[in-house]
Protein backbone atom coordinates (compact mmCIF):
# COMPACT_ATOMS: atom_id res chain seq x y z
CA UNK A 1 0.00 0.00 0.00
CA UNK A 2 1.23 3.46 -0.88
CA UNK A 3 2.33 5.61 2.04
CA UNK A 4 0.41 8.87 2.17
CA UNK A 5 2.22 12.13 2.73
CA UNK A 6 0.23 14.91 4.30
CA UNK A 7 1.36 18.51 4.42
CA UNK A 8 1.39 19.41 8.13
CA UNK A 9 1.52 23.09 7.18
CA UNK A 10 -1.32 23.12 4.66
CA UNK A 11 -2.79 26.40 5.93
CA UNK A 12 0.60 28.09 5.57
CA UNK A 13 0.88 26.78 2.01
CA UNK A 14 -2.58 28.08 1.16
CA UNK A 15 -1.86 31.46 2.76
CA UNK A 16 1.33 31.91 0.74
CA UNK A 17 -0.39 30.90 -2.49
CA UNK A 18 -3.37 33.21 -1.94
CA UNK A 19 -1.01 36.12 -1.41
CA UNK A 20 1.16 35.11 -4.39
CA UNK A 21 -1.76 34.86 -6.84
CA UNK A 22 -3.37 38.02 -5.50
CA UNK A 23 -0.16 39.98 -6.07
CA UNK A 24 0.33 38.43 -9.52
CA UNK A 25 -3.09 39.81 -10.42
CA UNK A 26 -2.11 43.22 -9.02
CA UNK A 27 -5.02 43.01 -6.59
CA UNK A 28 -5.06 44.46 -3.09
CA UNK A 29 -6.32 42.48 -0.14
CA UNK A 30 -9.17 45.00 0.12
CA UNK A 31 -10.17 44.29 -3.50
CA UNK A 32 -10.08 40.54 -2.88
CA UNK A 33 -12.14 40.99 0.27
CA UNK A 34 -14.77 42.92 -1.66
CA UNK A 35 -14.97 40.26 -4.37
CA UNK A 36 -15.55 37.45 -1.87
CA UNK A 37 -17.76 39.50 0.47
CA UNK A 38 -15.41 39.31 3.46
CA UNK A 39 -13.76 42.02 5.53
CA UNK A 40 -10.38 43.39 4.55
CA UNK A 41 -9.10 42.48 8.01
CA UNK A 42 -10.24 38.88 7.54
CA UNK A 43 -8.30 38.55 4.27
CA UNK A 44 -5.23 40.06 5.94
CA UNK A 45 -5.55 37.51 8.74
CA UNK A 46 -5.83 34.64 6.26
CA UNK A 47 -2.65 35.78 4.50
CA UNK A 48 -0.74 36.49 7.71
CA UNK A 49 1.86 34.01 8.86
CA UNK A 50 1.51 35.42 12.38
CA UNK A 51 -2.13 34.46 12.72
CA UNK A 52 -3.04 30.81 13.03
CA UNK A 53 -6.47 31.33 11.53
CA UNK A 54 -8.35 28.54 9.84
CA UNK A 55 -10.93 29.27 7.19
CA UNK A 56 -13.84 27.39 5.71
CA UNK A 57 -13.98 25.45 2.48
CA UNK A 58 -16.53 28.01 1.31
CA UNK A 59 -14.04 30.84 1.85
CA UNK A 60 -11.27 28.81 0.21
CA UNK A 61 -13.50 28.19 -2.83
CA UNK A 62 -14.61 31.84 -3.14
CA UNK A 63 -11.02 33.05 -3.02
CA UNK A 64 -10.00 30.59 -5.75
CA UNK A 65 -12.84 31.83 -7.97
CA UNK A 66 -11.98 35.48 -7.30
CA UNK A 67 -8.31 34.84 -8.13
CA UNK A 68 -9.25 32.67 -11.13
CA UNK A 69 -7.11 29.74 -9.97
CA UNK A 70 -7.86 26.09 -9.37
CA UNK A 71 -8.17 24.89 -5.79
CA UNK A 72 -5.24 22.61 -6.60
CA UNK A 73 -3.08 25.65 -7.32
CA UNK A 74 -3.76 27.03 -3.86
CA UNK A 75 -2.66 23.85 -2.10
CA UNK A 76 0.40 23.21 -4.26
CA UNK A 77 3.64 23.33 -2.31
CA UNK A 78 6.70 25.14 -3.65
CA UNK A 79 8.96 22.73 -5.43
Amino acid sequence: MKELKFNPNIYDTIRKNIKKYRKERKMTSAELAELVDLSHDFIRQIESEKTAYNFSVDTFYKISVALDVKLDDLIKEDE
